[in-house]
């Protein structure tokens, strides 16, 4: 005689879920990762190279963020430059763009115009995370040449920012929830206004707070990302809404 098997009949949720749906929950979470690990490693990268420059100690409201990735010494802009982790922060520079551009294209939701558009952002800040990367400068190059660290630079928070805000907007497509996307749209705003600042700052010469403001322009898109890779992740979890 056989006993009856009480499992048989509650399969877990997850083996009974079609295929293609989790496939796209999978593909979601992946998404969600990487947009947070790209965040994640960029400030990692840049609290281990801002940690190791001691002499004189780095000063976050002072100094560039593109200071950590120079090895030196050098001065340039009105600033010393002497990062002895310079390939630590570079490193950064590489993976989160990469990771950002990954993670955005693995997101599912966006049609027609609106992928393109993620797409093309998400591209922008890539390249500027490999301009970055592989240009580490002062950002005064010889005459005649190509500031690629500066246009790297440029196309990372621009891009950024934008795609904050166009994946805050489109929230409901890509899983976010609405809190995460309000969110979103705000720090993005807030990041290109502080985009204008910072090179009011900058072309004036004037270096007060410059790092400060510099990196109210950056932040906004690694908290961001972060909002967003969290909640994509949360909503893809069994049972969630």
């Amino acid at each position: 005689m056989t006993e009856n098997n009480p499992t048989s009949s509650s399969e877990p949720e997850e083996r009974a879920r079609p295929a293609p749906e989790a496939n796209q929950m999978m593909q979601r979470r992946t998404a969600g990762a990487l947009l947070v690990a790209g965040a994640v490693i960029f400030f990692l990268a840049e609290f281990i190279a801002a940690a190791a420059w001691t002499d004189p100690p780095y000063s976050y409201t002072h100094h560039y963020i593109s200071n950590l990735g120079v090895r030196g010494p050098l001065e340039a802009l009105g600033q010393f430059m002497n990062s002895p982790l310079a390939w630590v922060m570079n490193t950064g520079f590489f993976l989160f763009g990469i990771m950002f551009f990954i993670g955005v294209a693995a997101l599912e939701g966006l049609r027609s115009w609106r992928r393109w558009a993620a797409l093309i952002l998400g591209a922008l800040v890539a390249l500027g995370g490999v301009l970055l990367a592989f240009n580490p400068g002062s950002g005064e190059p010889p005459d005649g040449a190509v500031d690629y660290h500066g246009v790297g630079a440029f196309a990372s928070i621009v891009g950024g920012n934008l795609l904050a805000i166009l994946l805050g907007r489109q929230r409901q497509q890509v899983g976010v929830t609405p809190k995460a996307g309000r969110a979103m749209v705000v720090l993005g705003v807030f990041g290109l206004a502080s985009t204008v600042a910072f090179l009011a700052v900058a072309s004036s010469g004037a270096n007060v707070l410059i790092g400060l403001v510099e990196r109210c322009a950056v932040y906004p898109i690694m908290v961001g990302f972060i909002c967003a890779g969290a909640s994509i992740w949360n909503r893809t979890r069994p049972g969630s809404r």
